[in-house]
């Protein structure tokens, strides 16, 4: 499926999730006939480590959003990872994997302190593959991109209407799957290199800062 088609899935469904949300709130609470508000404008974002089958995960993920209801939000996000692992293709050999890239997101708040999520991300990956001594494979470096739709929930510390700072952590897997992405193992069989290798998911957990803008000036909404 190509980017372009992805995307217009991604944004479509999440349009779908939103609107009636929206259109809810408008109907129930005169402020919303407002319009846009400064004071619902968010910043912040998290950090995400994973540890799994000898693999290691660290990143960073700044967010910047609007709280379209008491019960939802919806932004756009930046991305940063770098990746590694050992005993990847033989053993004793190296993977070091440099990721970067923009994305969008949704979350639904059906309790005040518990959320589910959706993230789409489209990333740009610089990988260098170091061969072990001695061995077959040879040591190359190139480049790669991938789609990931972050699917998951987390528990929020805080959030209430009027209230939009505070702290979360959140559990998300890559539900794509691709062999490219950040997000998942890739397992090949040492007794066959040629086979097709194997894609696990990989949990990602994030944990971080949701922080009102705004708020200080304009007062509670």
């Amino acid at each position: 499926m190509s980017i372009a088609k992805i995307l217009t899935v991604v944004t479509t469904a999440i349009a779908l999730t939103v609107a009636p949300l929206c259109s809810k709130a408008q109907r129930n609470d005169e402020e919303a006939s407002k319009g846009f508000k400064l004071e619902k404008l968010f910043t912040g974002g998290s950090v995400n480590v994973s540890f799994f089958n000898g693999q290691t995960i660290l990143g960073a993920n700044p967010v910047f959003g609007y709280s379209l209801t008491d019960w939802a939000d919806a932004g756009i996000a930046f991305n940063y990872t770098f990746s590694g692992a050992r005993d990847y293709l033989d053993y004793d050999d190296k993977i070091r994997q440099t990721v970067w890239g923009p994305g969008v997101f949704a979350r639904v708040y059906p309790i005040k302190f518990l959320f589910v999520q959706g993230q789409f991300e489209h990333n740009f990956s610089t990988v260098k593959y170091t061969a072990a001594p001695g061995s077959f494979y040879q040591s190359d470096k190139y480049k790669t991109e991938a789609n990931s739709l972050l699917v998951g929930a987390g528990f929020a510390s805080g959030r209430e209407p009027g209230n939009n700072t505070f702290f979360y952590i959140s559990v998300l897997f890559d539900v794509l799957k691709d062999r490219n992405s950040p997000y998942v193992n890739v397992a090949y069989n040492p007794n066959d290199p040629s086979a097709a290798p194997r894609v696990d998911i990989v949990p990602i957990v994030r944990a971080g800062v949701n922080v009102a803008l705004f708020q200080g000036r304009y007062g509670r909404y």
